[in-house]
């Protein structure tokens, strides 16, 4: 089957895209042979900081599994998200593109249609695909062509936003309620897929969101007991995390027992830093959530692959959620044609013990507002009209900027931007009523890693040439948004 039949396939409406516009970053892709092939479980939290582990010296929570992960296979303590909030990293996490390419500016919003996703790309090329958990990339209809379904995924249980204990899921489209504790549930939604693979020898990929530790922060009682001497908030985010943490165990001894874990790439990471209104620590970083300072976007990153990470590691490379799907498909051996063009760049060779070349990474927060998508409502009112008791309503419609219906000028930046070119990061933060006034600032983060000493004044070549690329990718990125990398089919 040819590359364009995946479009035709997944969507009505379908698209080619094409390079010719704008250059591609390249990535090598593997000749794997297929019995050699990795399972992938992709892991993710939503709004863990970067200190809330044990490993990172926390000095009340409790992550057992997560601290033998790091001390027992690859810890990398430059993961970063791709954005600040939870939908736009997530869809970065699927595409290996900065999430305001395809108009995901912020929560709420969803992913465009006519975006290749890694389950895609890996179904394409003879993988099982399983969505578990939170969505938010768009809605858990499944009539909805941005739903899991419609992304790729051939089996589906999520939510379109965070959940609780007991919680709503959609099930390929069908509404259902689990019973458990929150991630647990979710774990167990995800060994169900996994076992089913595992036992026809089927290649899997298994992306498990998790909807903790996202507010309002509902621990179960066991989970809060060993924090009973700590206040209310931290019990209920402690025991949220702990919950993680026990189900990530759970995963990890039943890959054992079924004989998957050894060629299994198993990550974990988080969308952003933490809300900064809990107990979450972002590890000593500034900022939290929302903001583009190393505490909103630095997060744990951890990945066991016992066949090839034989030895523990630490590493200090600068890595990101747009890494993971080129990364993947060259462990896969999957070829995407007429791929559009990447920010993520595979850390396959790091995987296998090699140094990674450096990098920069450029990051951007839209002045674009977010759209509320509660997920108990929604689920409900799906719920409700399975039953007959109130008439079908359509799929939430995606924003003007979604559908390329509104264009972009290509020569304004606004909102706040940075350039990461280890070890330094600009700041560019445009203001004003007409976002036309712009500061900026420069920080060594290796000598300065809360981000606190400017030193824009004392390095103006750097600052200047830093800034040249900024604005280079940024204008790359403008053109996505525009629909530059489609062209409709003929």
């Amino acid at each position: 089957m040819t590359q364009p039949c995946l479009f035709a396939l997944r969507r009505v409406r379908s698209l080619l895209f094409v390079f010719a516009l704008i250059p591609l970053i390249p990535w090598p892709v593997a000749d794997v042979a297929a019995a050699e092939r990795p399972n992938f479980i992709l892991c993710m939290t939503d709004d863990q900081g970067w200190g809330d582990v044990g490993y990172m010296q926390h000095p009340e929570l409790k992550t057992p599994v997560l601290d033998e992960m790091a001390a027992t296979g690859l810890r990398c303590d430059r993961f970063y998200a791709a954005h600040p909030v939870c939908s736009p990293t997530r869809g970065s996490f699927l595409t290996g593109r900065h999430p305001n390419r395809f108009a995901c500016f912020s929560w709420g919003h969803t992913l465009r249609p006519e975006e290749v996703t890694l389950a895609e790309a890996l179904k394409q090329a003879g993988y099982a695909t399983g969505h578990f958990g939170k969505w938010h990339l768009g809605s858990c209809r499944a009539e909805d062509p941005v739903s899991p379904g419609e992304s790729g995924f051939d089996t589906w249980v999520s939510s379109p936003n965070f959940y609780e204990n007991d919680p709503l899921f959609s099930e390929n489209g069908v509404v259902k309620r689990a019973q458990g504790e929150s991630s647990q549930v979710t774990v167990r939604a995800a060994l169900k897929f996994i076992r089913q693979q595992q036992a026809k020898q089927q290649p899997f990929l298994a992306v498990i969101w998790f909807g903790n530790p996202h507010g309002p922060h509902i621990g179960t009682a066991d989970l809060k007991a060993p924090y009973a001497d700590l206040s209310a908030a931290k019990q209920n985010y402690y025991a949220e995390i702990a919950g993680i943490d026990r189900a990530m165990g759970d995963l990890r001894k039943e890959l054992d027992q079924i004989g998957a874990r050894e060629n299994t790439v198993l990550l974990f990471t988080s969308d952003n830093g933490p809300q900064g209104k809990s107990a979450g620590s972002n590890g000593g970083l500034r900022g939290n959530k929302g903001t583009l300072y190393e505490g909103g976007v630095r997060v744990p990153g951890l990945i066991e692959w016992p066949r090839v990470i034989k030895s523990p590691r630490t590493s200090t490379a600068t890595l990101s959620t747009s890494d993971i799907y080129p990364t993947m498909l060259e462990l896969a051996g999957a070829k995407v044609d007429q791929q559009p063009r990447l920010d993520g760049i595979s850390f396959a060779p790091l995987l296998r013990g090699e140094t990674p070349s450096a990098r920069s990474l450029g990051f951007w927060v839209h002045p674009t507002g977010g759209i509320s998508t509660p997920a108990d409502k929604l689920l409900a009112a799906q719920l409700e009209e399975q039953a007959g008791n109130a008439p079908s309503t359509a799929p939430p419609e995606r924003t003007a900027a979604s559908r390329m219906e509104k264009k972009y000028p290509v020569d304004t930046f606004p909102g706040h931007a940075t350039w990461l070119s280890p070890p330094w990061k600009l700041h560019r933060i445009s203001s004003g009523k007409k976002q036309t006034t712009e500061t900026y600032a420069l920080y060594n983060l290796d000598e300065d890693p809360q981000e606190q000493s400017d030193l824009s004044k004392q390095h103006p070549d750097r600052l200047n040439a830093m800034l040249k690329e900024l604005t280079t990718w940024q204008t790359s990125v403008v053109n996505s948004l525009n629909g530059a990398d489609y062209i409709e089919s003929k």
